[in-house]
């Protein structure tokens, strides 16, 4: 059966690299394809790693810039905030949206058509059947919130309905928290840990049920700390009941998504840092000088030390010459090195900014900040430094300097060098580390580091109503407008 349901996702999907386990399925270039719901699961799940791993500003991500990790050596654009010359948000938007978000929503049309197996037994298939309609909800609820934290207000409840509304309204991005939770709930209710789901297509958890509740749970409680200032009753309860029916917490749980060796399925940063011969990047005198300060062992996987052993960043928001700094690490540039979305490190952080709310989560925040720091330590190999590290005055959470929370995001800055959404999200929600724009920047960014993208032109010129309805009800398309999640803390 041929399901061509979202016509604009699946132009988006065909003109990018389809993921399969069957390396021959795309072979036919000249026949039409009845895409299966594993496919387009595979497909989705690429795309949206892709777009959160790749440091190529011309793909539309640009979140190694917010978090001052990565100095520009030549073109500085983006590194000075101005976002419009690439058309940075249409691309994470369409990307998101057409091809994350549409490849989903046509494999959930199609997983109720698919065909019982001969011999199998039709309880346990309605089972299984059940099980990938929630883990594709689950995936679903994950794009979305990144949407959400992207912009602001965004099409949902209108969204997908491109037979009867091609010009959606936007929704507001408090209600689709709280309804983004209300569905994670009920996918949680609906997996069956005791059956299978997908054997091929979920590159993350292989079908694995199991991980995949482990996976929601940890979801709740990402959106529920980004809650904590705004909803803290929200952010209490989705927190707690996350906790109390079990989330990620070492790294054997963490929702790896492992790349090939080989084109085009290679990891995006080897694609854009080696495959493309070009030199555009070097790390950022923000992130190796506050590494260099705490002399923290995962700077040996990070960067590369120049000559005389040292570590040494560029200026952020100007240009460098690359020879003079360290690069980033080879380990990083591996065509086959895997990428993350979600991690035992940075649940063991959300569940220390819960603790230190108060929040009934099982120990202290300090537990959890040594959890997540040694969790850090042994996903980059360095586990055998952490105790020591972790014993620094300057790091131990007894003396290190700041509140509690401060102290958190200090770790949780360092740890996400290579989850650059995760960790500008986090900046936003503590206000720490304390990053400056660079006097170089464009005037848009209204000499601020930027609190969310500014939407996309094809919306202000195809959808100009509801676009301008949505910049209003934020306070502004700016971007300087704070997502509803991070409130603006008055000047002293």
């Amino acid at each position: 059966m041929k399901k061509i349901i979202y016509s604009i996702a699946m132009l988006s999907l065909l003109m990018t690299s389809c993921v399969s386990d069957n390396l021959d399925f795309n072979d036919n270039k000249d026949s039409a394809y009845d895409v299966p719901a594993p496919t387009l699961f595979a497909n989705s799940q690429k795309a949206l790693t892709d777009q959160l791993t790749s440091p190529s500003v011309n793909e539309g991500s640009i979140f190694r810039y917010f978090p001052q990790y990565l100095a520009a050596t030549q073109y500085t654009t983006e590194s000075r905030y101005r976002i419009s010359s690439r058309a940075i948000a249409d691309r994470h938007w369409r990307i998101l949206y057409a091809t994350v978000l549409g490849g989903l929503e046509s494999a959930k049309e199609i997983i109720p058509t698919e065909p019982i197996p001969t011999g199998a037994s039709p309880a346990v298939f309605a089972s299984q059947q059940q099980n990938k309609l929630a883990i594709i909800e689950i995936f679903e609820v994950y794009t979305f919130q990144i949407l959400v934290d992207s912009f602001g207000n965004i099409p949902y409840t209108e969204a997908f309905q491109s037979k009867t509304n091609v010009l959606p309204k936007y929704d507001d991005a408090a209600t689709i928290y709280t309804k983004l939770i209300t569905r994670l709930d009920a996918a949680i209710a609906n997996l069956d840990t005791s059956n299978g789901s997908f054997t091929t297509g979920d590159i993350l958890y292989a079908g694995n049920v199991a991980k995949w509740k482990l996976f929601a749970n940890s979801l709740k409680v990402k959106l529920g700390v980004n809650l904590i200032d705004k909803n803290p009753t929200l952010a209490k309860s989705t927190i707690e009941s996350a906790y109390t029916d079990g989330v990620i917490t070492t790294n054997d749980d963490n929702a790896v998504f492992t790349y090939a060796s080989f084109a085009p399925n290679y990891n995006p940063i080897y694609e854009n840092l080696v495959a493309s011969n070009r030199n555009d990047f070097v790390p950022a005198a923000t992130i190796v000088n506050a590494m260099n300060t705490l002399n923290d062992p995962r700077r040996t996987k990070y960067f590369t030390p120049l000559s005389t052993g040292l570590y040494a960043g560029g200026r952020y928001g100007y240009t460098n010459t690359y020879t003079n700094f360290s690069h980033v690490n080879p380990i990083l540039t591996a065509p086959n090195f895997p990428s993350l979305l979600m991690e035992a490190t940075e649940v063991n952080f959300y569940l220390a900014e819960a603790a230190a709310n108060g929040f009934a989560v099982g120990n202290t925040a300090a537990y959890y900040y040594n959890a997540a720091i040694t969790a850090s330590f042994e996903n980059w190999g360095v586990a055998d430094q952490a105790t020591t590290y972790l014993a620094q005055p300057s790091v131990s959470f007894a003396t290190a300097s700041g509140t509690d929370e401060q102290k958190i995001a200090q770790q949780e800055w360092i740890a996400f060098y290579n989850r650059g959404f995760e960790s500008w999200t986090a900046y936003r929600r503590l206000d720490f580390p304390a990053l400056v724009a660079p006097a170089s920047a464009y005037t848009e960014a209204d000499g601020e580091v930027p609190k969310r993208l500014t939407y996309p032109i094809n919306e202000q010129t195809v959808n100009g109503d509801n676009y301008e309805a949505a910049a209003t009800a934020i306070g502004g398309d700016r971007l300087k407008t704070h997502i509803f999640w991070d409130p603006i803390i008055p000047s002293l």
